[in-house]
This record gives C-alpha cells, sequence and structure tokens, in this order.
C-alpha cells in the first residue's frame, strides 16, 4: 500500500521543521513542505493547526492526524512509520533513553541556541553578557555529549546506532558556525574531539545532507 505525502509545514528560517524533514528523509516517508512566510504563521489559517503559532506542524492523510511540536512529531514518525525499528529501540532501557535525549535535545539545546541567535542577530540592543552567556551554553550542551559519548564508548547517543535522538539535534549544530563564529566552531572540534567525530558521522548522513541543502536552498530563495 502506498502512502500519500504527509504535508510538512515550516519555516525557511526555522531550525525545527528541518529536523522533521530529516526524519522523514531516514524513513522515507513521502512528504509535502510548506513554507509559510512568517506573519502567516499568527494568521487564523495556520493556528488552526498549530495555536502556538510555530513551525512544525504535519497533516498526515494517512491517518488523519494533525500535530504540532517538533519532538511530539518525531516520536509519532517513528512509532508510525518505524516499524522495523531503524532509527528507534522499541525495549527498555534504550526506548527510554531516546526519549531522555530527545527531551535534553528540545530544552537544552534548542532554547539556549535559539537565545544565542536572539541576542547576537535581532536584540535591538547589545547586550555582551547575554551573548557571552548563550555562547558558553552551547559548548556546554557539546560537552554533555561529548562527555557521555567518552563514558559509553559508543558512536552514537543510544544504543550502537544512529536513531532519532541524534538526528534531532542536526539543525541547530548546522548553525553554530553561524551563532558563535567559525574560531568557536574550532575550538570545539579542538576541545571536544568525541563530540566532534559523532557530529562528522551524523552529519555524512545521505538524508542529512539533502535537507541541509534544502534548507540552503530555501532560505536563499526566501532572501
Amino acid at each position: 500500500m502506498s502512502l500519500k505525502p504527509i504535508v510538512l509545514h515550516g519555516h525557511a528560517g526555522g531550525p525545527n521543521p528541518w529536523k522533521v524533514a530529516i526524519a522523514l528523509e531516514e524513513l522515507n516517508v513521502p512528504y509535502e513542505h510548506k513554507l509559510w512566510e512568517f506573519p502567516d504563521l499568527k494568521t487564523e489559517k495556520f493556528e488552526k493547526m498549530n495555536p502556538n503559532g510555530r513551525t512544525p506542524a504535519i497533516e498526515d492523510p494517512n491517518t488523519g492526524i494533525t500535530l504540532w511540536e517538533s519532538g511530539a512529531i518525531i516520536e509519532y514518525l517513528v512509532e508510525t512509520y518505524d516499524k522495523e525499528g531503524k532509527f528507534t529501540y522499541t525495549s527498555s532501557p534504550e526506548k527510554y533513553q531516546l526519549k531522555q535525549w530527545l527531551h535534553f535535545q528540545m530544552s537544552g539545546q534548542g532554547p539556549y541556541f535559539g537565545q544565542l541567535a536572539w541576542f547576537k542577530n535581532y536584540h535591538p540592543e547589545k547586550i555582551q553578557s547575554a551573548v557571552d552567556r548563550y555562547t558558553k551554553e552551547i559548548k556546554r550542551v557539546c560537552s554533555v555529549i561529548d562527555a557521555h559519548l567518552k563514558s559509553t564508548g559508543k558512536e552514537y547517543l543510544v544504543g550502537d546506532k544512529y536513531t532519532y535522538a541524534d538526528l534531532s539535534f542536526v539543525p541547530w549544530n548546522i548553525l553554530v558556525g553561524w551563532l558563535a563564529g567559525e574560531e568557536f566552531e574550532k575550538e570545539i572540534q579542538k576541545d571536544l574531539p568525541t563530540y566532534w567525530a559523532w557530529w562528522q558521522r551524523v552529519l555524512s548522513r545521505d538524508a542529512v545532507q539533502k535537507v541541509k541543502k534544502d534548507r540552503e536552498a530555501a532560505l536563499a530563495k526566501a532572501h
């Protein structure tokens, strides 16, 4: 039975929709990525899908579900379309460790990386202490992954394979050079080599590279 394309609602500049796109690519689920202009996210049309007025949201014609919040969407996609467990685990403790890392990405990586983006690029006043704080938080988040991988001796965050936990970190990680500068990125590479090796493994995946190029094309078109 062939699947109907899922509609992924996103915004070219927002990292979180691209996380969902990577999951869809990895799961080989057909999808249409509809990109919205930022002001349109606060219209009644969009807020019927997501009352928070943020991306991403998905509409899945195969199940009839409309869903928002990237973490919830990732869990839904894996539970619905990864029946072979290619990018997940279904037994304890790995099943819950996956959720642990996804929650860390949503509560630890996304907000702190996003705050640096705001204070460095969009805040009307220059507040250096805020820029310094969130730059340090980027390194701290990366160091958590570095320490974990060192302690486990594994190549990926959970178990012995690449999972949705790993892919969830991709869109914000791609922006580190833009957020904190190339010299900072070189510092991360030097000081956190285990993290950096993991990041290069994840970054090299075909699905990640495709979505990275799709994002770059979308941004170029938007500008």
